[in-house]
């Protein structure tokens, strides 16, 4: 890891050397990684013990020895050191020190993605247009928080020439402690939704919280901004930059801070589960092109990359080829063809609006359309309110049928119950997601069109292994 020398590393996060090694060749020495899991500390790398609940990264020191580490890092001095110690007060903060000093000798752009909605779909974008031009470095699964990132980073190599980072936060502060980390020289926001009201209590607190990132840009960045969306419209000046706004037509809407997208849609072609078609208006002409997944919020997605790939000196012939060459990943949208029906695998988290997105995509399944869903996590007080709008929802598309699990997804059934006339049929099953399973496997025949989806901890997953194992 370029830089990443014991030497360096102590002196990033002020750290106190215990066991100073004798040769001075092994306190320069780089760091073959940096990690966080003791069986991954092969010969060379630097461990750094995490606290936790229930594990305490601290006990595993000895063994991480033993297999060659370099050096700990660790907030209490072991008993019996067989290596270099780097003692500080916080672990935690330590490791987001050292994701910092690493990406500073890397010295590459950064992309850094947040919003409501959509983050990790349009980072999957944004890398598949990026990777026209460059080797690109990505958030991996939902590595994308205070442990997560910096892990990202440490995935990077020298032959990389640009990482795109998903950004998630929960809470105000937590976006200042992630761009402090990542110093974005490109700053996406997909949306200001309705996701972590417990914390953030309303919209203007999300924007609040989410606009942290503002203050930690790197020199002459470029902010990219959904121009569709009433919070982020008003968004003026940016480091003395106007930002790059995207979205449906070229007006910004009433209220904004400015008149014009620079990037905008139009002629919007849904082609239902085979993808969308439209024109995509860049500052050099318009492009006919082809989104092969499926969801009319993909265009959204499109857009923003399209922003990204311009600010990052890509033509715009590569940015089209980019978005063309754009697909999903497991839990994401993901269609899966198995026993003559096909599963829409959306289940890696759920909140209104893309719970909403999602049913809009089974609507244009052929045979019947059966929506396995389960509780939506973090939605503070109205918790309850959003889950029968979603219910609400289902049977306003005239979704054939509703399975349902999870102490909120009561609410999903009241509201198909108490719309007028719907026609969609329903089965709750409590809290026992089990039996909603099983009831699925049995319930389901060829020609159907299935769409799972939860939060992250329903583990809806398994229902997904069951119906395509």
């Amino acid at each position: 890891m370029k830089g990443m020398t014991i030497e360096r590393m102590a002196q990033a996060c002020h750290a106190r050397i215990c066991k100073k090694p004798v040769d001075q060749a092994v306190f320069e020495k780089e760091a073959a990684g940096i990690v966080t899991d003791s069986r991954q500390a092969k010969e060379g790398f630097v461990f750094v013990a995490l606290p936790g609940e229930r594990v305490d990264g601290h006990d595993f020191i000895p063994q991480v020895f033993e297999n060659g580490a370099l050096a700990v890092v660790c907030e209490r001095e072991p008993e019996d050191a067989k290596g270099i110690c780097l003692l500080v007060e916080s672990t935690r903060e330590a490791l987001k020190k050292l994701a910092a000093l690493y990406l500073d000798e890397l010295d590459i752009p950064v992309v850094g993605i947040t919003g409501s909605v959509g983050k990790t779909s349009t980072k999957e974008m944004i890398a598949s247009v990026l990777a026209q031009k460059y080797q690109v470095h990505k958030t991996a699964g939902n590595f994308n928080n205070e442990i997560g990132l910096p892990l990202t980073v440490f995935g990077l190599t020298e032959e990389h020439e640009v990482a795109v980072l998903e950004m998630g936060i929960s809470d105000f502060g937590e976006m200042s402690r992630l761009a402090a980390v990542a110093r974005p020289k490109v700053s996406v926001i997909t949306n200001i939704g309705i996701c972590h009201l417990e914390n953030l209590g309303t919209r203007d607190g999300i924007l609040k919280a989410k606009t942290e990132v503002f203050d930690y840009l790197r020199d002459d960045a470029t902010v990219i901004l959904n121009g569709d969306d009433d919070k982020l419209c008003t968004v003026a000046a940016v480091q003395g930059k106007t930002p790059v706004f995207y979205g449906m037509g070229e007006k910004l809407p009433e209220g904004a801070a400015y008149d014009k997208k620079s990037i905008y849609a139009a002629a919007v072609e849904n082609k239902g589960l085979r993808g969308i078609d439209f024109d995509l208006h860049l500052p050099g002409g318009t492009h006919r092109v082809h989104v092969a997944i499926p969801g009319e919020h993909n265009v959204y997605n499109a857009m923003a990359a399209a922003g990204v790939g311009l600010a990052l000196g890509l033509s715009e012939q590569e940015i089209c080829a980019g978005i063309e060459a754009a697909r999903t990943i497991g839990g994401r949208t993901n269609l899966i063809e198995a026993h003559d029906y096909l599963v829409i695998d959306d289940c890696y988290n759920a909140n209104p609006v893309s719970m909403k997105a999602a049913l809009d995509v089974l609507t244009q399944g052929e045979g019947r359309t059966i929506a396995v869903l389960g509780d939506m996590f973090e939605l503070g007080a109205d918790e309850k309110q959003l889950h029968y709008e979603v219910g609400a929802y289902v049977a306003e598309k005239k979704i054939d049928w509703l399975f349902a699990a999870g102490e909120l997804s009561k609410e999903l059934v009241r509201g198909v119950e108490e719309y007028p006339d719907h026609t969609t049929q329903y089965d709750y099953f409590g809290t026992d997601v089990d039996a909603l399973c099983a009831r699925v496997c049995e319930f389901v025949r060829p020609g159907d069109t299935i769409l799972i989806k939860a939060s992250h901890g329903m583990n809806y997953p398994r229902i997904v292994q069951a119906l395509t194992k």
